[in-house]
């Protein structure tokens, strides 16, 4: 068993009983930051045994991870990276010993993986089937290639001025995606109304113990590739801090087992167009204040960091360490420049940490003769948008531009979302009926139509997706229309989509008995024109929209 004792506060010491995904404030003192405790004995055994018959990968650490028993479950392989020494980077920098972290062997090649393996993974086994998510960008692809894996349908909230290669990709997993006109503050409020509204989970990140947890497996993978040795620095690019504040804790812990010498320096860096963090850290402050983001690199565009940047000017104050931004253009020089010198292609959000640790280099902050390892996530490469088409999104207009939306245009853009997010699958193997229903769907409003071209697809699909509708064609070869039916009834995730049937032939008295009680509807082609069909279908998806509305 590898769930915590019990988080306890990092303020007054307060302790509480570890629930997954309850906001972690301390119930004496209201503070919001609380660590997990383990059975931290038992796991430094473990290491000083070898840590025998472990993966390779961040599961090799599962006695310091909050779920209850990892062992028994289908983990998402995230973690396990290798640690490369820089041979011309770091020497060109004057620097003797710089390592690169290459988060981009994760399945998303991003950091993102390892927190969407855990917070995934504990929604699993809290039988959580369907979630919500806010991303810059990474996040929501990670998230979305965990969800897939484990069958949970996941809601993307993104920003619009997120690269459609980002979008395209967490769709491409399956993911809803609702791609938001506004800035990623904005972005996060309406993914959290459209939780409130329906009674969905919604990660929170750095608020989110499985989520914060997962990034100290970095810490334990530095260290252990190390030969059991601390780094002077982690140097990480930022957008809401979540990051380095995990990666702190592994080295903490590690540090309190007697297992390391020293707790490394943090250095946190941000984009000039968007260093909320920066800015306060120069004035002496220990509370950011939002700005409007004003950057291209839109992945670290979290203009209001809130309490994460508190607590990691905390952390700087006990153990030392430092915050710099760099401008986009820096960024763009460094990403050439760690290309051209390591073989290394970054995303500009990475390359954001490699021109901060040559500022610092320059600025004396890190010196030539200490140890640094460099966070290193993100591919530069586009996924193959044809596979997709263009109805890959929803659209949410908050605002022309950065500002903050008033609270009627919200009101108006969850209530428009409400009646534009609809999802139906059809099941037919003649491509050409279903075109025909599809086309007709499509020009009523902006539905999001899948196709399945026979019953096992339509099935998985459906598992996949959830639907708000499924229109089955009745006979199919291989698992036909009763079939299905009987199949998605005993599933409990899928046994409350409405299925509307359609038959090309007359349906028996005893197959109607049969499918009584389990379908909405049954049509038989040609009994009424296509286009009476699909409004009779949107009578069908309303009444639904209507109940979830009002339940």
């Amino acid at each position: 068993m590898a769930a915590p004792r019990y988080p306890e506060c990092n303020l007054c010491g307060g302790q509480r009983p570890y629930e997954p995904f309850v906001p972690a404030v301390c119930r004496k003192c209201e503070s919001q930051w609380l660590e997990a405790r383990y059975d931290y004995d038992a796991f430094k055994r473990e290491i000083l045994r070898g840590l025998p018959n472990r993966p390779s990968n961040m599961w090799r650490y599962h006695d310091v991870l909050p779920l209850n028993d990892p062992a028994s479950m289908n983990l998402y392989p995230a973690g396990g990276t290798p640690l490369w020494l820089s041979q011309r980077f770091a020497p060109g920098l004057g620097l003797d010993t710089v390592y690169i972290k290459d988060e981009r062997y994760g399945p998303t090649s991003s950091f993102k993986d390892r927190q969407a393996a855990v917070a995934v993974a504990a929604m699993s086994e809290g039988g959580i089937r369907e979630a919500v998510i806010a991303s810059t960008g990474n996040a929501a692809v990670a998230y979305a290639a965990a969800c897939a894996r484990a069958g949970i349908k996941l809601w993307v909230f993104m920003t619009s001025l997120v690269p459609q290669e980002k979008l395209r990709e967490a769709a491409l997993f399956g993911a809803e995606v609702i791609r938001v006109s506004g800035n990623y503050d904005q972005t996060k409020q309406i993914a959290a109304q459209f939780a409130q509204r329906r009674r969905l989970l919604m990660d929170r990140g750095a608020s989110s113990i499985p989520s914060r947890e997962s990034m100290k497996t970095i810490a334990y993978e530095i260290v252990e590739g190390l030969g059991w040795q601390a780094p002077d620095w982690y140097v990480q690019s930022v957008s809401g801090g979540l990051g380095p504040l995990g990666v702190h804790q592994g080295f903490k812990e590690l540090f309190g087992m007697g297992l390391i010498d020293r707790i490394p320096k943090l250095a946190v860096i941000q984009s000039e167009g968007c260093a909320p963090m920066v800015n306060a850290f120069k004035a002496g402050k220990e509370t950011a204040a939002p700005v409007i983001p004003d950057t291209r690199i839109i992945i670290l565009s979290t203009g209001d960091p809130g309490k994460s940047y508190t607590y990691l000017w905390n952390i700087m104050q006990q153990y030392g360490g430092a915050m710099e931004s760099v401008t986009d253009l820096e960024a763009y020089s460094a990403m050439k420049a760690l290309a051209r010198s390591e073989g290394t292609a970054v995303e500009p959000a990475t390359a954001v940490a490699f021109a901060g640790l040559e500022k610092l280099v320059r600025n004396r902050v890190i010196c030539p003769g200490e140890l640094v390892v460099v966070n290193c996530t993100g591919h530069t490469f586009p996924v193959e948008k044809h596979v997709l088409g263009d109805r890959f999104a929803v659209d949410v207009h908050l605002s022309e531009d950065q500002s903050p939306a008033p609270r009627e245009g919200l009101q108006a853009a969850l209530e428009n979302l409400d009646e534009t997010a609809t999802t139906v699958l059809l099941i037919d193997d003649n491509a050409d009926d279903a075109l025909l229903i599809r086309r007709l769907l499509e020009g009523h409003k902006a539905y999001r139509v899948y196709h399945a071209k026979d019953g096992w697809e339509g099935l998985a699909m459906a598992r996949q997706n959830l639907p708000d509708l499924i229109i089955s064609d009745l006979m199919m070869k291989g698992l036909d229309g009763f079939g299905l039916i009987e199949e998605l009834k005993l599933d409990p995730r899928t046994c409350g989509i409405p299925v509307v049937v359609v038959s090309a032939k007359d349906i028996t008295p005893e197959e109607r008995k049969r499918l009584n009680g389990h379908i909405e509807a049954v049509y038989q082609k040609g009994a009424l024109p296509a286009r009476k069909f699909v409004d009779q279908v949107i009578h069908v998806i309303k009444e639904k929209t209507e109940a979830q509305a009002g339940r």
